[in-house]
C-alpha cells in the first residue's frame, strides 16, 4: 500500500477500513485474554509461583561473629607438626594444595589448582634455642612464582624455591631441607599424586618417601575450639537454609528450580561454594540422582543433600521431608522412621575411642533385623536406603565427639536432627 494511503486507513474513525481494523484488534484482545485465563487456571496459579524465593532471610549474618583461623593457630599447627617430624626422625612433610596443605599452610585447591607442574608445601623441623620450630618452604614453578608469592601462607618466615621448566622440581625440593636428608624419612600427605611421590623418591633414592603416619594425621583430626565453632555455624546455617527454602516449594516445581533457590539462599547467608543434590520421589532412590529434572507431585518425598563453606570449613546436611499438603504413602513414612531409628543407634554408638565401622554397624543392624539391609547401599552418613527404586530416604547430621566422650550433632544449636518428615 502506498504511504499516502496510511492517513486514510488509520485516521477516519467512521471509515470501513478503520472499523475492520478495530474489530480485528478486539478479536485479538479477546483471544489473548482467553489464552491467559486458560493458562492461569490450568496451571493452578503456578504461573505466578515460578520464581526464586521471596521470604526474607532472617539468618543472613548468622556467622559474622565467627572468625577464620588465625595466624597464631596456623603457627601452632605447624610447630606441632614439626615436633612430630622430629620425634619420627623425619626430614620433612610435603603436601600438594588440598585439605592438608590448607590445614597447615592455608593453601587450598581453590587458591591453587593442581596441574602437571607441582607446587608443594614443605614443612621441616628446625631447632632454635632448644625449641623445635617449623620451617616453611613453597616449591613453585618459576614462571608462576609471582602468583605463588601472593598466596596467603602463614609462617614466621616462608621461603620460596623456584624451579625452571628444564629443571627437575624434585631435586630442587630437596634443597629445602635445613639439615639435609641424612637418610631420614620424607612424609607425604596421603592425597599426594603418584607422579609427585615417584619424583620425590627418585630424587631421594636413599631415603624412604612414605605416606604420613597416624601420629601426623591425627593432628588434623582433633579439632580446636575455633574449628568446632566454624563447623557448627556452617552446618547450622545450612540447615536453616533448607528449612527456609522448604517454605517456598510448591507442587509442580522442578528439582533444578529448587537447587537454584538453595544455592542463592546459602550465598546470601554468607557461605560460599554451595553444592549438593535436590531430588524428588523415585529420583532420591539413586545416590546421585537421575537424568530427569522431575516435577514435584503430592506423593513425592523431597531430598536435600546440601553443603557450603565458611572460611574453608564445609557443611554436609541431608534431609528427606514432605510438604504439609503432601500425600505420602504410609509405607514410605515407615521407611523414614526406620532410617531415623538407625541414625539414633549410630549416634549412641559414636563415643570416644569407638571404631568407625562399629558406628556404621549399629545403623546397619537396624536394617538387618527387618530384612532391609540389602537396601543399605552406602556407608553410614550418606545414602542410607533405597526401596524398590521408588523412594530413597537419607538423614544426615555431622557430629563432634566432645571432651566427655559424647557425640553431639553440629546442628544441635538450631534443633538438631529431624523428628519426622514434617519437622526437619
Amino acid at each position: 500500500m502506498p504511504p499516502e494511503k496510511f492517513p486514510v486507513i488509520m485516521g477516519q474513525g467512521n471509515s470501513k477500513n478503520d472499523r475492520i481494523l478495530k474489530c480485528s484488534r478486539t478479536t485479538l484482545a479477546l483471544v489473548s485474554l482467553a489464552f491467559v485465563l486458560a493458562f492461569y487456571y490450568t496451571n493452578k496459579f503456578d504461573i505466578f509461583r515460578n520464581r526464586s524465593y521471596t521470604k526474607p532471610i532472617s539468618f543472613r549474618n548468622y556467622c559474622d561473629s565467627i572468625p577464620p583461623i588465625s595466624s597464631e593457630e596456623f603457627h601452632a599447627r605447624q610447630n606441632a607438626l614439626a615436633r612430630e617430624l622430629h620425634i619420627s626422625n623425619a626430614s620433612a612433610y610435603i603436601a600438594e594444595p588440598g585439605a592438608n596443605a590448607l590445614y597447615f599452610g592455608n593453601i587450598s585447591q581453590a587458591s591453587w589448582h593442581l596441574s602437571e607442574r607441582p607446587l608443594l608445601l614443605i614443612i621441616s623441623p628446625t631447632i632454635s634455642n632448644a625449641t623445635i620450630e617449623a620451617k616453611l618452604t613453597i616449591l613453585t614453578p618459576k614462571f608462576e612464582a609471582s602468583r605463588a608469592r601472593m598466596l596467603n601462607v602463614p609462617g614466621t618466615s616462608v621461603e620460596f624455591i623456584e624451579w625452571a621448566e628444564d629443571e627437575d622440581p624434585y631435586v630442587k625440593a630437596l634443597s629445602a631441607f635445613p639439615q639435609g636428608l641424612d637418610n631420614r624419612t620424607i612424609f607425604l600427605s596421603e592425597s599426594t599424586r603418584l607422579f609427585v611421590r615417584d619424583g620425590l623418591q627418585s630424587a631421594a633414592s636413599a631415603t624412604d618417601v612414605l605416606s604420613a603416619p597416624y601420629s601426623i594425621r591425627v593432628l588434623r583430626e582433633r579439632k580446636s575450639s575455633t574449628e568446632i565453632a566454624l563447623l557448627r555455624c556452617v552446618n547450622e546455617v545450612t540447615l536453616l537454609a533448607i528449612r527456609h527454602v522448604r517454605e517456598e516449594i510448591y507442587f509442580g516445581i522442578r528439582q533444578s528450580e529448587v537447587s537454584k533457590m538453595i544455592n542463592r539462599v546459602l550465598l546470601e547467608a554468607g557461605l560460599s561454594d554451595p553444592s549438593g543434590l535436590v531430588l524428588f520421589g523415585e529420583n532420591a532412590a539413586r545416590p546421585h540422582g537421575g537424568p530427569v529434572d522431575k516435577k514435584l507431585t503430592k506423593t513425592d518425598l523431597i531430598l536435600f543433600d546440601i553443603g557450603a563453606t565458611l572460611h574453608g570449613y564445609t557443611s554436609d546436611v541431608t534431609r528427606t521431608f514432605a510438604l504439609e499438603a503432601s500425600k505420602i504413602p504410609s509405607r514410605y513414612i515407615a521407611i523414614w522412621d526406620i532410617v531415623k531409628i538407625a541414625q539414633q543407634f549410630a549416634l549412641s554408638a559414636a563415643t570416644a575411642n569407638a571404631v568407625a565401622q562399629d558406628v556404621d554397624k549399629a545403623a546397619r543392624d537396624v536394617f538387618r533385623q527387618i530384612g532391609y539391609d540389602v537396601y543399605f547401599t552406602h556407608r553410614l552418613g550418606h545414602a542410607l536406603t533405597r526401596y524398590a527404586g521408588k523412594v530413597g530416604i537419607r538423614l544426615e547430621d555431622c557430629f563432634v565427639i566432645q571432651a566427655d566422650g559424647r557425640a553431639v550433632y553440629l546442628t544441635e544449636g538450631v534443633g538438631g536432627a529431624a523428628r519426622d518428615p514434617w519437622n526437619i
